[in-house]
């Protein structure tokens, strides 16, 4: 029914990818970073190898907040047509740096995190001025911890299904025209987990689910670069941060084996905890990827 999704998603491990789970070959490298100076980790889901296809190119993108697009980004952000921007951020994140959109470019709001008790950015953002409380807030592996829960909540929040689940009926709206794009603050977790979910639901590889992930590492944190060094200039060691600014592999791992413990695999998560349908995840091939 579901295809590659129904296989169960394996931890990262050393070695060679494993080619005997009967996941589509894996893509070659390709460039899909759409660059705009005004928003960072932008890149096209499309060029993607898919079980008997390849993700249509210029439909689905993901991206960090667009509170900042300005300038010659707005002539080259209207040139992808996009259409429709999913705005995965809390309702206090929306309100204190709002989507600059075009004209016409129409915006909906999915608080993935609405359930959730702790705001993590600003627990962050309350210490990067303190050395002594970074140190004892995120050192020996705190910041690792806290990053890992917070994937699990991603996961498993009643917000987040909700969000997700919205996210994903609209992407198949027959009434839907132009392309999407979908983003949080940073654009690597929330919006991760939403790419990784989409893409393995088309149909594509474990490794080239993964390698989409981590690629947040290359285009997000040279971004981040005043940041560190406003952070280090305060006293701070940067190398605090870095697991908070970044993803890793056990971050995605965390968030799948969350679905797992929930509802049994990757699989029972798209059913049971989005209520998605075998047609609707027909509807998302029919639409995203070109068949061979």
């Amino acid at each position: 029914m579901f295809g590659s999704i129904r296989a169960q998603w394996h931890p990262k491990r050393p070695g060679p990818p494993d080619t005997t789970k009967g996941n589509p070959v894996t893509s070659p490298a390709i460039d899909r970073r759409v660059s705009l100076a005004t928003v960072p980790n932008f890149r096209d889901l499309g060029g993607l190898r898919a079980e008997g296809g390849t993700v249509r190119a210029g439909k689905i993108f993901r991206s960090t907040a667009l509170s900042a697009l300005a300038g010659d980004d707005v002539d080259a952000f209207r040139a992808l047509d996009v259409m429709t921007v999913f705005d995965l951020r809390t309702a206090g994140e929306r309100i204190a740096k709002p989507d600059a959109l075009p004209a016409g470019v129409r915006s909906v709001d999915l608080d993935v995190l609405a359930d959730s008790s702790g705001d993590v950015a600003a627990g962050i953002a309350s210490i990067l001025t303190n050395p002594g409380a970074a140190a004892a807030a995120l050192g020996n592996g705190a910041a690792e911890a806290l990053m890992k829960d917070s994937c699990r909540n991603i996961v498993g929040l009643p917000s987040a299904l909700a969000a997700y689940r919205a996210f994903f009926l609209d992407l198949i709206d027959d009434g839907r025209t132009g392309g999407a794009l979908f983003h949080c603050t940073t654009g690597k977790d929330r919006t991760g987990w939403a790419a990784a979910v989409f893409l393995r639901a088309v149909g594509v590889s474990e490794d080239d689910v993964r390698a989409d992930y981590l690629q947040t590492n290359a285009d997000l944190l040279p971004a981040l670069a005043p940041m560190i060094d406003a952070v280090r200039a305060a006293g701070v060691d940067p190398e605090l941060l870095m697991p908070v600014f970044g993803v890793r592999d056990e971050y995605l791992d965390a968030a799948v084996e969350e679905a797992r413990t929930r509802f049994g695999s990757l699989e029972g998560y798209v059913t049971d905890g989005l209520g998605l349908t075998a047609a609707h995840i027909d509807a998302l091939r029919d639409r995203f990827v070109v068949a061979d």
